[in-house]
Formats: C-alpha cells, sequence, structure tokens
C-alpha cells in the first residue's frame, strides 16, 4: 500500500501565538466536558443507538477540506441526507486540499477554530500538542461508550487501537483506516508481463539469479516479437519501490516499512536498516540491474508523465504500483513471486500500516454535543456508513447488479458532460481526493486494487508477507522527542536517499561503503535510533 503524506506545521510565530490563544481563551464548553450533570444533559439531547441521533436538531460548524474547490458541502447530498438521518446540520467551513494548511493554521493560532474538524489531516505533533493544551478533546471515554464500530476496528486490531494512542495514551483524533481484511490494498507484488515470459519459453522467477536472468532475456530477445531491440525490462521512477519489493529477499524490515530506516537487530534492539550489511548486498544487487541495462536509462529523472506514455506503449516487462491495465490501459501482466535471496530469505516486507493520517476527525473544546458527535463520525466506520459515504445512494449514484455487487450508475461511469469518475461522483460525494475519516472496504472501493487480478496478486502473495501481528505503524513520539527527530533525522533521510540513488547507479562507489557508514554515525544516528527505541517500547507496552 501506498504511503500517505501529509502536510507538516512551519510557522513557528504562528504556533508561539496559538499557546496565547489556548491560555487566553478556550472553547466555551471546554470546562463542561467531564462534569456529570452536563453529560447527562447532553446525554438525553440524544439517542444511545440508532437514527436519528440528535432528538432535535444540533446545528454544528464544522471545518473541513475539499478536493474540488467548485464544491458546495453544505448543499452536498451526501451532507443533506446524512442529516436528514442524524437530526444535525453541520455549517461547513471549507477550503480546498492545496490551502489546507494554511487556512487550518490560522484558525487554530487565532482561536477561530470550530466544534469540530473532519478531513484536515492534523499531523501527529498538532495532536498531542493541542490534546494536551485542552483544545483538542481526549477521545478515549467517548470511544469506549458512543462509537461501537470504532471501538470494533480497535478491538479487531490490535495495531489500531496502538497505533492511535499518542505518547501520553490519550487518543485526539480519528483516522483514515484501510481495512486489513481489504487484501489486495495491502498485499501485492510488481507486475510482470505474461505474454513476454510466454514467448521467451520463460517462468516467472522466484529467486534473485532467475529475476536476473529474466529480465536480461526481457532485453536482449525481442519479447514483444517487433523484430526491434526497444522493449525496456522494468520501469520505475526511482528505486525505491523496487529496492521495498526486494527487501524481504535480503532479511530487512521484517516489521514492515512503517518505520522504514529501523528494525530489531539481534540484541532485540533497534538497528537502522540503511546502514546494514545486507542493506549493502540489496544495493550492490540493485546496481548490477541498472548497470546491466535492465532498469530505464531515465529511471532517477523521469516524471509520472514519461513512465504514463512508456507504459501506454507497452514497452516495459514490469512495472510497480496496481494493474497496469487500470492506468495504463495494458493488459497482460501477472504478480511476481516473492524472490529468493541470498541467504535464503523469501519473505515480503514491503507492507505498511493499515492506518492512514491520525488527524481526519477532531473534537475542541468548543464542542457543544462531543457524544452526539463522536456518534455522527462513528458511523462511518460502519458497513452501512462506508456503503453510503463511497457508493452514496441506491438509484441516485449506484445500483446492486445481479451479483449483489455495488455498482456506479452510467451518469457516474460514463459521464454524458464528460467528468471523469472522480468528478463525476463529486457532484454527490466528498471522498475523491483521500480525505476522510471512516474505513475503506472491498466491496465499496472500485480503484484498481479492487479489480479481480489485484485480488489474484495479492492472494497469491499474501502467504509471503510480514504477518499481521508483526506489523508496526508509524511510531508516535512525545513533542520534545518529535522537535529533537526531526532536527537529526532530516539530515540523516536526504544523506541516505542521496547515497542509495548513488550507489545504485554507480556514481558513488561501493568501495565508499565504510566512509558512508562512519558519515551516517557522525551524524548522531545513536541519537536517533535512541528516540525510535523510547517510541517502540511505548508501542510494545501498550495494550
Amino acid at each position: 500500500m501506498r504511503s500517505k503524506k501529509w502536510f507538516a506545521l512551519t510557522l513557528s510565530v504562528v504556533l508561539s501565538f496559538s499557546l496565547l490563544v489556548t491560555a487566553c481563551g478556550g472553547g466555551s464548553g471546554s470546562s463542561d466536558v467531564a462534569d456529570p450533570a452536563k453529560v447527562e444533559e447532553r446525554l438525553q439531547k440524544m439517542n444511545a443507538e440508532g437514527m436519528p441521533i440528535a432528538k432535535e436538531t444540533m446545528n454544528v460548524k464544522a471545518f473541513a477540506a475539499k478536493l474540488y474547490a467548485s464544491q458546495d458541502w453544505n448543499n452536498l447530498m451526501l451532507w443533506k441526507e446524512y442529516e436528514k438521518m442524524t437530526n444535525i446540520h453541520i455549517e461547513w467551513d471549507t477550503v480546498a486540499t492545496d490551502g489546507l494548511k494554511e487556512k487550518r493554521n490560522i484558525l487554530m493560532a487565532g482561536g477561530d477554530y470550530p466544534e469540530m474538524f473532519f478531513a484536515s489531516a492534523f499531523a501527529k505533533t498538532d495532536l498531542i500538542k493541542y490534546g494536551s493544551q485542552g483544545t483538542f478533546l481526549k477521545l478515549n471515554d467517548l470511544i469506549d461508550k458512543h462509537a461501537p464500530n470504532f471501538k470494533k476496528i480497535m478491538n479487531d486490531y490490535p495495531i489500531v487501537k496502538k497505533g492511535i494512542a499518542m505518547p501520553d495514551g490519550s487518543i485526539y483524533g480519528l483516522p483514515t483506516i484501510y481495512d486489513p481484511a481489504f487484501k489486495s490494498l495491502h498485499y501485492g507484488t510488481p507486475w510482470i508481463k505474461q505474454d513476454w515470459l510466454d514467448n521467451l519459453g520463460l517462468k516467472a522467477p522466484t529467486n534473485l539469479d532467475e529475476l536476473y536472468k529474466v529480465l536480461k532475456a526481457f532485453k536482449e530477445n525481442d519479447p514483444n516479437k517487433n523484430g526491434k531491440q526497444d522493449e525496456i525490462p522494468w520501469g520505475s521512477r526511482g528505486v525505491t519501490a523496487i529496492l521495498n519489493f526486494l527487501k524481504g529477499s535480503f532479511g530487512l524490515n521484517k516489521h514492515g516499512i512503517a518505520n522504514p530506516h529501523v528494525d530489531l537487530g539481534a540484541d532485540g534492539k533497534l538497528a537502522f536498516v540503511p546502514t546494514d550489511d545486507r542493506y549493502k548486498e540489496l544495493l550492490q544487487y540493485v546496481n548490477k540491474l541498472y548497470k546491466d541495462g535492465m532498469f530505464d536509462k531515465e529511471t532517477f529523472t523521469m516524471k509520472d508523465t514519461d513512465i504514463t506514455s512508456k507504459a501506454s506503449a507497452g514497452i516495459y516487462g514490469v512495472l510497480d504500483g496496481v494493474d497496469p491495465k487500470a492506468i495504463y490501459n495494458q493488459d497482460g501482466y501477472v504478480g511476481i513471486p516473492a524472490i529468493e535471496g541470498p541467504h535464503g530469505d523469501r519473505f515480503l516486507s514491503n507492507i505498511g500500516s493499515p492506518l492512514g493520517n491520525l488527524g481526519m476527525f477532531v473534537l475542541t473544546d468548543k464542542a457543544e454535543n462531543p457524544e452526539a458527535l463522536i456518534r455522527w463520525v462513528d458511523h462511518l466506520y460502519s458497513e452501512e456508513g462506508v456503503k453510503m459515504f463511497f457508493m452514496g445512494f441506491e438509484g441516485v449514484t449506484y445500483k446492486v447488479n445481479d451479483k449483489g455487487e455495488y455498482e456506479y450508475l452510467e451518469e457516474i461511469t460514463n459521464n454524458p458532460n464528460g467528468l471523469n469518475l472522480d468528478q463525476a461522483v463529486s457532484q454527490y460525494l466528498t471522498w475523491p481526493g483521500g480525505y476522510y475519516p471512516g474505513i475503506v472496504k472491498q466491496q465499496f472501493f472500485k480503484g484498481a486494487e479492487g479489480l479481480p487480478s489485484s485480488v489474484k496478486n495479492a492472494e497469491e502473495s499474501e502467504a509471503f508477507y510480514v504477518k499481521e501481528e508483526d506489523r508496526w505503524p508509524s511510531f508516535n513520539f512525545t513533542p520534545e522527542e518529535q522537535d529533537e527527530l526531526t532536527t537529526i533525522q532530516t539530515d540523516i533521510h536526504t544523506f541516505v536517499d542521496e547515497m542509495r540513488d548513488k550507489f545504485v547507479s554507480g556514481e558513488a562507489s561501493f568501495e565508499q561503503w565504510d566512509d558512508y557508514v562512519k558519515q551516517i554515525e557522525s551524524m548522531n544516528v545513536k541519537r536517533y535510533l535512541e528516540l525510535y527505541q523510547q517510541a517502540y517500547d511505548r508501542y510494545s507496552k501498550e495494550q
């Protein structure tokens, strides 16, 4: 699964001012959240279960990010229908995603924030910062008492429960979750052209030697049978995806790649992966592939448009990502088997966490009815809520076919006004763009990961993946740890990435490896590991 990257706060003046605002102001309801009398008063205004949530209409002010600037959430069918169900009217203040960071920071700094943030992608550091100040409400008890759907997900998948808790044990935000049961969203190997293998009388590779021989044959033996040597064995933008696929072949990242630079060492303590001798071996193997022409010459420089053009022309034997049929209209690709490495390792570690951004739903100290609002968002983690959020409304946006499967209507898939699927769906729903608190479930997801080919790839590769119980989410750090870590890791990660590309491309010789390791040591990687160890120790103790 591709990782999601969210925005980082940078304006120190704004942040400093926000401390003053919080100290001087705060929401009118901040002192009432845990007051038993006030809680009971609020509970009398709502139903404990079922719909509607509120006995009489509740009006709530909320802020959200949206993909399409022209979209008016206050008049969007999704929210109008959900208001009818819940009796909760949301007054939306929205901003396009490219302006989210600025608008969100201004709201927080000025103290003019709403009761609820939705799809606002708060960073972990913001969650614990504003949570510890009391600006963001602690959600633990609210989840326990009023969010049965989200609570069930936490109980079913401990990685979710442990991954959303901040270092102090508090939960200040609800995340996007990629359903662990949606296997093809998490599992899958690069794609190889089956007809090229067939034309050359080859089988799919299962070890490093076989992989090299297949790629070499693709390069030299005219697998597309057009009489030209125009094939490129492997197409990829950069080498990160290639390295991640092969890390398990070298025994690296046995707990997944949510924390790609650290893994448990032989002593049970965290170790730095990019200085491991096995990582060096991995780079040496990929360097040989690059040097011998198995990759596109423009691997390190091409843009999305470049690889799209070449992949759509059918000249790549292997491609990363989702089924090339879905994005390049190229048939005949199948998943590559897991590859056995030089020391007998044969597993797949290129899997992250089922957690997306942790700050997709936040309640502030201005929330007048937090119990009702946690119920409001909890529905989006239920099967019915997910169906509504992704598919919309039967007869308007989707139908159920003879197989019992959910399908968008013709007006969505073949829009008469020339809108693509995302644009057509966005006339009714909000999800395009990836910003939402909720859970992505297979039966309601119509992207490439849900295709039969992707499902088959996942089924065939699942047995080789890091087991669910062994996977780590991205670790959570205290504000103090994060401040220190950011200072250290920015330079370390930049150097590691630069040298990775230089080693693979041949710009740097492997005779420089010892100097590379010494340079990383001089950049205070020891303290980097100590900070990660502290976060890992907390994670390990979390129940």
